[in-house]
């Protein structure tokens, strides 16, 4: 058994309806706090019941506004810090900033890291996140941290589809590992796209396909769709080398921009996303589906309470 009291799970605004989902399946009601903001603007947390020796679980992905929810996050852990929180989880589903991981033009901030720093020295003890950007992130904390997978859950969305001759493509090499998983759970080959970023600007453009695709069912993976542009390149140069039919599948749906737009109007059959985001109603389009990690990110919060093993939730 635990060392600490009962479980408390608190919300930000980030996404209120993934905490009260996981607390369904925690079977607890979802802590009563206040986070809002004073006409100037500035944030303010209070946590309205005894969180003394408890364990507490503060659910924030953080989601745009990013800064915004970035603030509540940090506040809401000096509140539980201060009330006497007998341990305090950060439940970071999606964890922003995580393109920022290290110097890749001169003179510019690992914020990654600076994030990472934040929260550890506004009193979180632990963190539970979800496929993060770069896997070096885990290190930038000196605090225990748990990366959840939600490749499996993807790959359970295609198992009884009973496609034909499905390729499991990655949007470029960085994204080899992922694919390569997703591939080994539903025993398909996989492909890989060539891309080139230019500057900071979000534009992509996919160059090269390494794999054979030809009269095939593809299928994207990816970690998140930002603008949209990656996936859309990927279908474009799907489309050139002769495949049947493309799906696409991807942990966050950061969908920035004219995104929403840009899919809809491409040639991808479905594309399933996860709930590490809020999708609001103006996003949701007729071919995005979304499907909850709600029940994970509840079942590891449970382990981590009764010290168990997080990793054995993946056969680890």
């Amino acid at each position: 058994m635990s060392i600490f009291d009962e479980i408390k799970v608190f919300s930000g605004n980030s996404h209120p309806e993934l905490a009260r989902d996981i607390c369904q399946y925690l079977k607890i009601p979802l802590g009563k706090s206040e986070v809002f903001k004073f006409s100037n603007d500035e944030t303010f947390v209070r946590i309205q019941e005894n969180v003394r020796e408890k364990d507490v679980f503060l659910v924030q992905p953080i989601s745009a506004p990013v800064n915004d929810n970035l603030m509540e996050l940090f506040i809401m852990i000096d509140a539980a810090r201060r009330a006497s929180a007998g341990r305090i989880t950060v439940v970071i589903p999606y964890y922003a900033y995580g393109r920022t991981d290290k110097k890749d033009q001169p003179r510019v901030a690992i914020t990654a890291r600076l994030i990472a720093d934040f929260i550890t020295t506004a009193g979180a003890d632990r963190v539970l996140t979800m496929n993060l950007h770069a896997g070096q992130i885990q290190g930038f904390f000196n605090i225990p941290l748990d990366e959840l997978t939600s490749i499996p859950l993807l790959a359970s969305q295609y198992k009884d589809k009973n496609m034909d001759d499905l390729v499991v493509v990655a949007t470029d090499v960085g994204a080899a590992k992922r694919a390569h998983d997703l591939a080994d759970l539903l025993g398909t080959p996989m492909a890989i796209i060539e891309k080139q970023r230019y500057g900071n600007e979000d534009v992509v453009e996919a160059v090269n396909l390494i794999g054979d695709v030809k009269d095939k069912c593809a299928l994207i993976v990816d970690d998140e769709i930002g603008t949209g542009g990656t996936v859309v390149a990927a279908s474009k140069i799907l489309t050139k080398f002769g495949v049947n039919k493309i799906y696409c599948c991807a942990v966050h749906p950061v969908l920035s921009g004219n995104a929403s737009n840009l899919l809809a109007e491409s040639n991808i059959s479905e594309i399933i996303v996860t709930d590490t985001l809020p999708v609001p109603a103006n996003k949701m389009i007729p071919n995005l589906k979304v499907v909850s990690v709600s029940n994970m990110l509840g079942e590891a919060i449970s382990r981590i309470h009764a010290g168990l093993s997080v990793g054995a939730m993946f056969g680890h």
